[in-house]
C-alpha cells in the first residue's frame, strides 16, 4: 500500500500524471489490513478499553463483564459476518472500473473479519470457562 501511495505521488507531482488505479487499489488495501487488523486485536486483546470500572468491580463481576463483553463481540461479528456476506453477494457482478476486480472484493474482508472475530470471541469464551486466558501469540 505504501508502495502505490508513494507511486502516485511520484506520479502526479514529478511525471504529471497520477494513475488512475492508484487511489482505489489504496483504499482497498486499506480496507483489508484495517478489517483483518480488527479480527486479530480480538483475538490478541489488544483493542482499546476502558478498565476504570471493570478494575474496582469484585472478581465475580469482573469475570461476568468479560463474558458479556465478548458475547458482544461475537454477536456483532456474526452481523458483520451475515450482512458483510449479503453485500459481497450483492455486489460482486459489478466491477472497480479502474481496477477491474468486483466491487463485492472491497467487502469481502467484512465477512472474513466478522467470522474470525466470532471465532476469536468464542475462543476466549471457551478459555474464560475453564479459568485461563488465551495466550497471545504475539509478545
Amino acid at each position: 500500500m505504501t508502495g502505490i501511495i508513494g507511486w502516485s505521488v511520484f506520479a502526479r507531482y514529478v511525471l504529471g500524471d497520477a494513475p488512475a488505479w492508484a487511489e482505489q487499489a489504496a483504499l482497498l488495501l486499506m480496507v483489508w489490513f484495517v478489517l483483518l487488523a480488527a479480527a486479530v486485536g480480538v483475538r490478541e486483546q489488544f483493542h482499546l478499553g476502558m478498565t476504570a470500572a471493570t478494575d474496582a468491580m469484585p472478581e465475580g463481576l469482573r469475570r461476568l463483564s468479560r463474558i458479556v463483553a465478548l458475547l458482544c463481540v461475537a454477536g456483532f461479528g456474526a452481523a458483520m459476518g451475515v450482512w458483510g456476506g449479503e453485500l459481497v453477494a450483492r455486489t460482486w457482478a459489478f466491477d472497480i472500473p479502474t481496477l477491474g476486480v468486483p466491487r463485492g472484493a472491497a467487502y469481502l474482508p467484512l465477512p472474513i473479519a466478522g467470522w474470525l472475530s466470532v471465532l476469536f470471541a468464542v475462543e476466549h469464551l471457551i478459555t474464560e470457562a475453564r479459568g485461563r486466558k488465551v495466550e497471545p501469540l504475539w509478545s
